[in-house]
């Protein structure tokens, strides 16, 4: 039986994972720049020691609001087609070993955009964690733009 470790966040105190193999690091940061005419899902660009970093507005891509954009933001930088991506992110997690058979299917009672984020689900200690889909997750074109990249 093989195992995984995820790294895990928060998003509107719902607890996310993602394998710990794709995360570069995670940091606070707190000085964005805006990105004009960018979807509302881009929370802005940083520099990260001379590499610029797009922002991913979780809370946005999962169908909420746009986070509050005054102080630091937990970034969850993961690395996705050989890019670096930071997903912004309510509250930063522990890092848990997963075994691969406890992996179960969406949920049935998942709809709308968080559904479609997102591969499965661990049922962990009273708590449920949803195993992202990074690269749905940081696709921020809209939806018919997001199809037409996929069918070309």
């Amino acid at each position: 039986m093989g195992s995984r470790q995820y790294a895990t966040f928060e998003v509107d105190d719902q607890l996310f994972g993602v394998p710990v193999a794709i995360v570069q690091e995670v940091l606070s940061f707190d000085e964005y720049t805006p990105v004009p005419l960018a979807p509302q899902a881009v929370g802005g660009l940083f520099n990260l020691r001379g590499q610029v970093i797009a922002a991913v507005d979780l809370r946005v891509q999962l169908g909420g609001p746009p986070r509050d954009r005054d102080g630091p933001a937990m970034n969850v930088i993961v690395r996705q087609d050989d890019e670096s991506v930071s997903l912004l992110v309510d509250r930063i997690g522990e890092v848990v070993q997963l075994d691969d058979d406890a992996f179960e299917p969406p949920p049935d009672t998942l709809h709308g955009p968080t559904r479609e984020l997102i591969n499965g689900a661990f049922k962990l200690d009273g708590r449920l964690m949803l195993a992202l889909d990074t690269a749905r997750a940081t696709d921020t074109g809209s939806g018919a733009e997001a199809a037409e990249l996929h069918s070309s």
